[in-house]
């Protein structure tokens, strides 16, 4: 059978979902598509729509911030703007050592491309990237 002809939805793990929905709606702009509880937390799930039917979820659980690579990657037609949009709206670029990022935060990526990061709250790291 296998898993690849069947949807998949990423989901982020968070510490304490209001000061998640301040950064996931506030800063980065997604709109909430549904809300409901996280394992027996009341209210602590929400979801967001994304670009081509994807979705994001984002849960609030004692386990949150572990990771220590990106858990979600949007792929944009314009980084420049993507990132002063963010910047304005108060998103942290993390800079990473040995990776050639720019003063403003924008690396090249791998294969081709450039890539920015931004970190949520819990230090979840959300990556940006285009194909110029």
């Amino acid at each position: 059978m296998g898993l690849s002809d069947f949807p998949v939805r990423a989901s982020i793990g968070v510490t304490d979902i209001r000061r998640a929905v301040d950064f996931y709606e506030g800063i980065l702009g997604l709109e909430k598509a549904g809300e409901g509880p996280s394992a027996d937390i009341a209210g602590g799930g929400r979801s967001y729509r994304a670009g081509g039917g994807t979705m994001l979820n984002v849960f609030e659980t004692p386990n949150a911030g572990g990771a220590k690579s990106t858990v979600a990657t949007w792929y944009v037609d314009d980084l420049e703007t993507v990132l002063d949009e963010l910047s304005r709206a108060g998103a942290e670029i993390p800079r990473y050592e040995g990776l050639g990022q720019d003063e403003r935060g924008v690396a090249p990526r791998a294969g081709g491309g450039r890539i920015f990061w931004v970190a949520d709250p819990d230090g979840n790291t959300i990556a940006i990237e285009a194909e110029r």
